[in-house]
C-alpha cells in the first residue's frame, strides 16, 4: 500500500492557467520552480499523481488524444528534470454533466486510491481551488494545501474562516513541498 502520496491539481498549480484552457502543448507553460518541486518530491520517496478537470475536452475545445499527448509531453518534461508523475486522473465532462468525477466531488482520488491502493489518511492534495480542497476532504485524504499560484490567491480569500480550508497556504508548489516534506515523519532528518 502506498502511504506517502502527493495529489496535485494540474492548472495553476504545475504550469500557468488559463481562464481560455490549456489546449496544447505550445500553450503549456510550466510555473517556476514546478519541476525542481516535482524532483524534490520524488527524491523524498513520495509518490506524485495528478488529479484535475479538464472540462475542455467536454466542450468540445480539445481531443481527448490531444490531452493524452499533453500529459505524455508534460511526463516527459517532470522525467527529464528528475521528477515522476505515476499517473494522472482527470475528469474530460462538462460541468453540467452532474458526474462522479468532477472536483469537487472526490472520484479521481478514489480512483486513484483503488488502482494504486493509497492510504489516504497519509496522502496530501496540492490544489489552487476551494475545488482542490473539498474533493481532498470529501476523499479522506489527510492533508489540504493551497498554492497562491493559478486561482490560489482568491481561493485563499473563500476559503477564509470556513471549516474546509487547507491545512496550509504556501506561495507555490515549491513551497508547498517544503512544508510536505516538513510534516512527514518518514522525512524528518
Amino acid at each position: 500500500m502506498l502511504s506517502k502520496v502527493v495529489f496535485l491539481d494540474r492548472d495553476g498549480v504545475i504550469n500557468r492557467d488559463s481562464p481560455n484552457y490549456i489546449t496544447s502543448w505550445p500553450q503549456f507553460e510550466f510555473l517556476p520552480r514546478s519541476r525542481r518541486a516535482l524532483a524534490r518530491l520524488k527524491r523524498a520517496g513520495f509518490t506524485t499523481i495528478v488529479i484535475t478537470n479538464q472540462s475542455a475536452v467536454g466542450r468540445g475545445i480539445m481531443t481527448l488524444a490531444t490531452l493524452n499527448d499533453l500529459h505524455a509531453r508534460m511526463c516527459a518534461a517532470v522525467r527529464a528534470a528528475g521528477g515522476e508523475i505515476r499517473d494522472i486522473f482527470f475528469c474530460p465532462h462538462h460541468p453540467d454533466q452532474a458526474c462522479t468525477c468532477r472536483k469537487p466531488r472526490p472520484g479521481l482520488i478514489w480512483a486513484a486510491r483503488e488502482r494504486h491502493a493509497i492510504d489516504l489518511s497519509r496522502a496530501v492534495m496540492v490544489g489552487d481551488s476551494p475545488k482542490d480542497i473539498a474533493a481532498a476532504r470529501a476523499a479522506g485524504v489527510h492533508l489540504a494545501v493551497l498554492v497562491r499560484t493559478g486561482n490560489g490567491a482568491e481561493a485563499e480569500k473563500a476559503l477564509s474562516g470556513r471549516l474546509d480550508r487547507p491545512d496550509h497556504v504556501a506561495a507555490d508548489l515549491f513551497a508547498a513541498v517544503d512544508w510536505i516534506i516538513a510534516h512527514d515523519p518518514l522525512c524528518a532528518p
